[in-house]
Formats: structure tokens, C-alpha cells, sequence
């Protein structure tokens, strides 16, 4: 008899912890939406360009093939701050807080591609991914990403080398997930995300190639967007009222505004980041190189071929 009641004291206390627990967890319903409105704007960086980060090649495996995104002098140019000519900020992320019903997520939000030795969003096409400057092809490397908590996130490897995904939250300051990415066109990697509560970035690096890099953005509603080439984004479907909206990119300070949305109708919302507020870590702001490029045992990092040669892509630098 006694034993019987404990048992129900042990039920009764964690009945109490799960709904104690399911008051104050964020979950997001997804449901028709009629008559929803839209958010549309642009995000500009005011001030000098940040210089890119120089990787020298050297000191990673299988530089004769990632050579194709070098500057042609061993070196990757990792481009962190892409502007047009206007301004307009590339790889920000614009995202509404605190919506809790509406349209669903789409399907391959936490799809990664590795291809050309840089991670990329799956559903980032290839004329995103190189552009012509002076009559040469670049690459530009689309720098963020979302990611979802509590959710699967998958690579799909499209190099012939192998790779290896690591996933750190700077604010929490350790990795948090790895797993391999071995050689393989169509069957992809996967990993489980199960992020630290409260904390909305994340870095990801290539265990095997330090200038594989992408950040992204942790999101719990499907009502966000990552700017174009020309800093322009619209969000849409936002069921009518009030909202706070953030933007966020991996190197400048979080700006949010808030908006109200009607019925059916659109808002304009601009965001502008000041280029004079970046801050970077001490060992990414350093004037010489850990190992200098002219170091290559192989000779052979750098060349330059095939359609994504970039070999002047920085050359006064």
C-alpha cells in the first residue's frame, strides 16, 4: 500500500514538471494562413568594406583541389562582408520573433551542400554562388545559414574529397556536434541539433579545412529570410499584428525594430549596420600569415583552373 502511493506521488510530481515545462517552451503550430501580410525591405552596411580573412592553404589536406577557390597565390580569400555597389549587405539574416501560428517551414531549411571546399545552403543555386567581376568568374560564398533546434541538420557532400562537420555556439564557447562527411553524390550526412536553450548562433567549420565556414541563425517560427545579393528581403504569410523583427549577421552588432503587419498588406522595414562597430577576435586580425604561403612543400597550391579560377579576385592585396 504504501509502495502504490510513492508510485502515484513520482506520477503526480512529473505530471506536474511536464506541464510546468510545456508553459514556458516555445512551440510553433503550423496552419493555413488567409489573408496574411508581408514585410519587405533592404539591409546596408554604412562604411569601408571589412577586409576578407587570408587562409593559407598549406596547412590543410587536398589543396590541389580546393585550390579552386584560392586567389592563386595559396591563399583563400574568405569573404565575410559581401556589398554591391549601393551598400546593400548579402548573408543577413532577417527574422520575426514570437510568432506562433502560421505558415509552415520550408522543406530543406536545414539542408547543407558541401561543394568546392565551402559549405553552402542547399538551396542556394550556383549563379549565387559565383558572379562576374571584370570579366572574371568570383566566388561568393554564402556565409549564413538557419538552423532549427531540436531538428536534424544534413550535409550532402558533393566534392570528391572527404570532409567533416563540426558545429560550435560561440556563446556557450565548445563544440556541440560532429560527425564525418565522407564522399557521397547523393546520400547525405546527418547530424541531431540539440543547442543550449537561449542561444541563437552557431558557427559551423570543417574539422579537415579551417576556411570552410558558415554561421547561422537559430530559428523557432519559419517567418525569416536571408538577404539577396543586394541586401533585399520579404518576408510574407504573417498573419496580422505586432511584431519584433531582428537582423542579425555573424560580425556586427543584433538591430531589431518593431513593426505592425495588416491584413493583406505589406510594410517596408530597412535595416543599416555601421561598418566602423566590427569587432573581430584578436588571431583574425593578424598582420602575419601563422605559416607564410610561399611555405607549400607541394609547389602545386598555386595554380588556378577550371571555371571557378579566382586567382585575381584580391590582387591589391
Amino acid at each position: 500500500m504504501i509502495q502504490l502511493v510513492r508510485a502515484g506521488e513520482r506520477w503526480a510530481i512529473a505530471a506536474i514538471v511536464c506541464l510546468a515545462w510545456g508553459s514556458i517552451a516555445w512551440s510553433y503550430e503550423a496552419g493555413e494562413v488567409t489573408n496574411g501580410g508581408t514585410i519587405t525591405g533592404r539591409v546596408t552596411l554604412r562604411g569601408p568594406t571589412p577586409e576578407p580573412r587570408a587562409i593559407p592553404m598549406v596547412l590543410y589536406a587536398s589543396g590541389d583541389f580546393c585550390k579552386k577557390i584560392s586567389n592563386g597565390e595559396g591563399v583563400v580569400l574568405l569573404r565575410e562582408f559581401n556589398v554591391d555597389g549601393e551598400g546593400g549587405l548579402q548573408d543577413a539574416v532577417v527574422a520575426v520573433q514570437e510568432v506562433a501560428r502560421g505558415k509552415s517551414f520550408r522543406y530543406r531549411d536545414t539542408e547543407l551542400v558541401t561543394v568546392n571546399c565551402m559549405f553552402h545552403p542547399a538551396e542556394v543555386p550556383e549563379n549565387e554562388q559565383f558572379e562576374i567581376q571584370d570579366g572574371r568568374l568570383i566566388h561568393i560564398h554564402p556565409l549564413v545559414t538557419v538552423i532549427r533546434n531540436h531538428s536534424q541538420v544534413s550535409v550532402t557532400n558533393r566534392d570528391p574529397i572527404d570532409h567533416a562537420m563540426q558545429v560550435y555556439q560561440p556563446e556557450k564557447g565548445n563544440r556541440v556536434m560532429s560527425f564525418p562527411i565522407p564522399i557521397a553524390s547523393r546520400r547525405p550526412s546527418n547530424g541531431y541539433v540539440e543547442l543550449e536553450a537561449e542561444k541563437q548562433i552557431v558557427q559551423i567549420i570543417c574539422e579537415m579545412h579551417e576556411y570552410m565556414q558558415t554561421w547561422a541563425w537559430v530559428v523557432d517560427n519559419p517567418y525569416f529570410e536571408r538577404t539577396k545579393r543586394d541586401g533585399s528581403f520579404t518576408i510574407d504569410k504573417l498573419p496580422p499584428g505586432t511584431y519584433k523583427v531582428t537582423v542579425w549577421h555573424p560580425h556586427l552588432k543584433l538591430i531589431e525594430k518593431t513593426v505592425t503587419v495588416s491584413a493583406g498588406g505589406t510594410v517596408s522595414l530597412d535595416f543599416e549596420f555601421d561598418a566602423n562597430q566590427v569587432v573581430r577576435p584578436l588571431y583574425e586580425t593578424q598582420k602575419q600569415f601563422r605559416i607564410a604561403p610561399e611555405r607549400d612543400p607541394t609547389g602545386d597550391l598555386k595554380g588556378c583552373e577550371g571555371p571557378y579560377c579566382v586567382r585575381e579576385e584580391h590582387e591589391h592585396h
